[in-house]
């Protein structure tokens, strides 16, 4: 393959609109906004650490909250690095290319957190190696490590291979009174200089990357569907469990980059790159998913409310007509059917409406995760008797709000320095394609429309 030529100069516009660019007032604010937010979720971990995780409203019964919830979502977004850099990929799916490296670094995020509240949930987190050390593989939680750090070093990869061009570039234009900028590219660059074999090289690598990570993503999924169906609790106990899971996470991912999508596109003025047709073909692949996700929550209440055995006609009683139908209601219609109805029509498939409907589903889809997770523990088999009061309710207290608060700000501030530090859509990528012969269909693509 002939290496791929980049004119490191003014004159290319390639260069000039996709180079990483310095915080602004508004990226500062941003900044300072997310580390306040972190800041206040470490001094509740720090209390918590202190005095144990009595300060949460965790009890016997509802021994998991809204921590595990939290680490639910998180996986479920991280399909996304899997679905647009892995599936849409090997579909040969020629418009993905400006949207694969925010999909790759949200997954990395998303699932690095993951592992990070799983910590923060233990009551002895110094014994956390012990999974490593002393764990048995009868366990289901054993076979959620081993997974989440296969797929988090995957993942890692995928990001990574493909972006030392970039980082090459990156190198070449940092000025040498740059030094710790320059020492910083120049060694995460590897020794990449753009020769015809190590392009051949990264191509391979991708290549055997993408079909990896996809049955590790579908893995990862219906492994941790599993740490729920594998029990007897009344809804959980549910062999749709594993593609259920995988379908909700299918859903919340490919919202998750359509919205950041959206914000990066608006202020780095991608438009010329990131245009009206990828949102377009981004909303339809949402509604495809939505209905899909769709089905399987008809599958997953409908089968258990025609038998309404007493535990389970307890468990969903709460969730159609009871405590927590408020809330039940409204992630089904907010989170999937409104969203379904808007993205079918084409005026609904438009920048502003795709990131309000995928704003909707993101939210949706943490409460989501939530109501699998509460409702379930409150609706033991054996009835909740002679304990006080509280016991029979769950209600995060500020250290689980904070503490959950800060770990979505911390993903959100690892995507957010990764902007600042490299390319957000790969240069070489993008190069690549110009040079290589399109259809008019393709080359429409990449104009800027309005």
């Amino acid at each position: 393959m002939e290496p791929v030529k980049i004119k490191l100069d003014k004159s290319n516009q390639l260069l000039t609109d996709l180079m990483p660019k310095k915080f602004n007032a508004s990226g500062k604010l941003w900044v300072g906004l997310l580390l306040v937010i972190v800041v206040i979720g470490f001094f509740a971990y720090i209390r918590q650490l202190q005095k144990g995780l009595v300060v949460t409203d965790m009890r016997d019964f509802t021994s998991w909250g809204i921590y595990i919830s939290n680490f639910v979502f998180f996986v479920a977004i991280s399909l996304v690095g899997s679905l647009v850099s892995a599936i849409l990929k090997l579909a040969n799916v020629k418009w993905r290319t400006p949207l694969v490296r925010i999909s790759e670094i949200i997954a990395v995020a998303a699932i690095f957190f993951a592992a990070i509240i799983i910590i923060v949930d233990m009551g002895r987190p110094e014994r956390f190696w012990h999974l490593f050390a002393f764990g048995r593989i009868q366990s289901p939680i054993l076979w959620d490590v081993i997974v989440i750090t296969t797929y988090l070093v995957v993942s890692s990869l995928l990001l990574y291979i493909p972006l030392l061009p970039d980082i090459a570039i990156c190198r070449d234009l940092t000025p040498a009174s740059s030094k710790f900028k320059k020492w910083f590219y120049t060694f995460l660059a590897l020794n990449w200089r753009g020769t015809a074999q190590q392009y051949t090289l990264i191509h391979k690598c991708i290549n055997v990357l993408a079909v990896l990570v996809v049955p590790l993503a579908l893995g990862i999924h219906t492994v941790t569907s599993w740490l729920f169906a594998t029990t007897y609790r009344a809804g959980w106990d549910s062999s749709n469990f594993g593609p259920y899971f995988v379908a909700g996470a299918f859903q919340a991912g490919c919202a998750g980059v359509i919205a950041v999508t959206y914000v990066l596109r608006n202020h780095y003025s991608l438009k010329k790159y990131i245009t009206t047709k990828h949102f377009d073909n981004m909303a339809k692949l949402l509604v495809l998913l939505s209905l899909v996700y769709l089905y399987f929550n008809i599958n997953e209440y409908l089968v258990p409310g025609y038998k309404m055995k007493t535990v389970d006609g307890e468990h969903l009683k709460s969730l159609f007509t009871g405590h927590y139908a408020p809330l039940f209601w409204s992630v089904q219609i907010f989170g999937m059917i409104v969203p379904i109805v808007v993205m079918l029509f084409k005026k609904g498939r438009a920048p502003l409406p795709v990131f309000i409907v995928s704003l909707m589903v993101v939210v949706g889809a943490w409460f989501k995760r939530f109501l699998i997770v509460v409702p379930t523990l409150l609706h033991p088999f054996i009835p909740i008797q002679n304990v006080p009061a509280s016991w029979h309710t769950y209600m995060p207290t500020w250290e689980e709000w904070a503490i959950t608060a800060a770990s979505l700000a911390g993903a959100l501030l690892v995507i957010t320095f990764f902007v600042r530090l490299f390319p957000i859509i790969s240069i070489w990528e993008m190069t690549e394609e110009q040079q290589t012969p399109q259809t008019d269909e393709q080359t429409n693509l990449y104009e800027a429309k309005a």
